[in-house]
């Protein structure tokens, strides 16, 4: 195609498209919002009690101003900003029940300043409750488009669909997917590269419950796979490393995959071991 008919291609694309969603804005001021919340995220904290009103001023005022670029809102972008507002000290509170789970069950932490400031598993979790704030309001794209922003800062991968309990702990998370109607109850434990995922990604499936149910007081170690809508982990449950589940366990179940390992050795003890996996 020549360049000449490219371009007026691409303009007409670009003109087929409302205005643009303020992603980077939106993100960057999810961002301010956890330094306001949290001042161990904070570079200057608030001395204050005037000078948090001020920001939480400036806060609603600046959502209020991105929420009116969107297209098709549900309601109002004041009357959003208002209601999201008004939810910040129930979502602070939450928070700071997932640091403090984080801290219990992390032998390596060593205070909520810490937890707060620099771990990516409480990050991914705090944009996650955000957005998925947002989600439960109908708001298009902003959702999804700030859940993105944290998978790629940490590599956990949360849709703003799914419903997450209190006291939720993700230890390293790196490669952790939990898919959009996964629900996951209440002191639930989650280790890196694991997925809550679909059977089927069949497009006609949408709408409909397609990832698992996690009771309550359960550990999902690294690498294990859970897979279906129909799938239920009852209460207090460990699933092991590595395990692929495609079917419901009930309460106070223990879930490995054993591997069979093979080790065989010369005679001489100074040679080299040779493992056989």
């Amino acid at each position: 195609m020549p360049l000449d008919l490219f371009c007026a291609e691409l303009a007409r694309a670009h003109a087929s498209v409302p205005d643009a969603l303020p992603g980077a804005a939106f993100c960057a001021l999810a961002d301010n919002l956890l330094a306001l919340l949290f001042p161990h995220r904070a570079e200057r904290p608030l001395a204050t009690a005037d000078a948090v009103a001020a920001e939480l001023h400036h806060f609603r005022s600046e959502l209020a101003t991105l929420l009116a670029l969107v297209p098709s809102l549900p309601s109002p972008a004041p009357a959003l900003a208002d209601e999201f507002t008004a939810q910040l000290p129930a979502l602070r509170a939450a928070l700071l029940r997932d640091a403090s789970a984080i801290l219990a069950s992390d032998p390596a932490a060593q205070g909520l300043a810490e937890i707060i400031s620099s771990y990516p598993g409480f990050y991914a979790t705090a944009l996650h409750r955000l957005a998925h704030a947002l989600y439960q309001r109908g708001l298009p794209r902003l959702p999804r488009l700030l859940s993105e922003y944290a998978h790629q800062r940490t590599g956990i991968d949360i849709h703003p669909g799914a419903q997450i309990g209190h006291s939720f702990c993700i230890d390293h998370g790196t490669g952790l997917v939990i898919g959009e109607t996964a629900i996951i109850g209440a002191n639930v434990q989650i280790y890196q590269g694991v997925t809550l995922g679909a059977l089927s990604v069949t497009k006609g499936l949408q709408g409909t419950k397609r990832h698992p149910t996690i009771e309550d007081h359960v550990v999902i170690y690294a690498g294990a796979t859970i897979l279906g809508g129909s799938t239920l982990v009852g209460a207090h449950s460990i699933i092991g490393g590595n395990v692929w589940l495609t079917e419901s366990v009930p309460s106070h179940s223990r879930v490995y995959h054993r591997a069979h390992i093979q080790i065989s050795r010369s005679v001489d003890p100074a040679a080299e071991l040779v493992f056989s996996i």
